[in-house]
């Protein structure tokens, strides 16, 4: 998206991610004299940060881990919602690898209320975020389907189907704002090749991407498994069974199941 909204030709890199920013962004509240320490002040102010920030009356993209809680944001304040979903058991997988978690602490932070970030965390998690559960964080944005104001995409699609699922989600935004929806088929091309998950791990080994994980001093590799890590084989019987049984309705309202 970053790509396709913010430069001429379409092509890719990691300077064009600071055109996204997460939400709740440090600095955004630290502006109007909130302490990003004191978690309360800045949920009270989520609303008073997103009124400042319409005032510029342009497109803007904002991403969050954080679930929908009743002070996150109102109809006012955000157009709509793009909700990216991932079949729990390879979120496990992913945030083991991610955070250096072992594969329980994983399963653990998936189904129970979790915060991510805060004042101690990497720059770019400083403000706490909510996630809560994957459950409650899947049901709670679903609320934003009144008024077709919601898109929901499954990671695994996605992948797969690339070119048709953004495409999807193209024409959403352009709904959104009321405009005629017509594709930049050259500026699409270059997106989808440059997003290419091969071309993000070449990105990656010759610049330094400010999300890269690190583990004990050690910067680790973020682009490092992709799709290839899609194999439950991986997690033990016992734990798939927890997950199954834990998430059984939401997994096959969404076809994991």
């Amino acid at each position: 998206m970053s790509s396709y909204f913010f430069t001429k030709n379409g092509i890719f890199n990691f300077d064009i991610l600071k055109t996204i920013k997460q939400f709740p962004h440090g600095p955004l509240f630290e502006k109007i004299g909130i302490d990003i320490k004191n978690d309360k002040k800045v949920l009270d102010n989520y609303i008073k940060v997103q009124e400042l920030l319409n005032k510029k009356e342009s497109l803007q993209f904002w991403k969050t881990h954080s679930a929908l809680l009743n002070c996150f944001t109102n109809y006012q304040n955000t157009l709509g919602v793009i909700y990216i979903v991932r079949d729990p058991r390879n979120v496990v997988i992913s945030a083991s690898n991610h955070f250096n978690y072992s594969i329980e602490e994983s399963v653990y932070r998936l189904l129970n209320p979790t915060i991510l970030g805060g004042h101690f965390a990497r720059n770019h998690y400083k403000v706490t975020q909510h996630i809560t559960t994957w459950s409650m964080n899947y049901q709670s944005w679903k609320l934003m389907k009144k008024h077709n104001r919601y898109l929901l995409i499954k990671y695994e699609d996605l992948v797969k189907n690339t070119e048709s699922v953004f495409s999807k989600i193209l024409e959403f935004i352009y709904k959104l704002m009321n405009q005629n929806f017509i594709i930049d088929k050259k500026k699409l091309i270059n997106v989808l090749k440059s997003t290419k998950f091969e071309n993000l791990q070449k990105l990656e080994q010759k610049n330094k991407f400010h999300e890269s994980p690190e583990h004990n001093g050690k910067k680790q590799t973020f682009f490092k498994y992709g799709p290839k890590r899609n194999n439950l084989d991986i997690l033990d019987k016992s734990i798939k069974n927890k997950i199954e049984n834990e998430l059984r309705n939401e997994m096959m309202e969404l076809g994991y199941l």
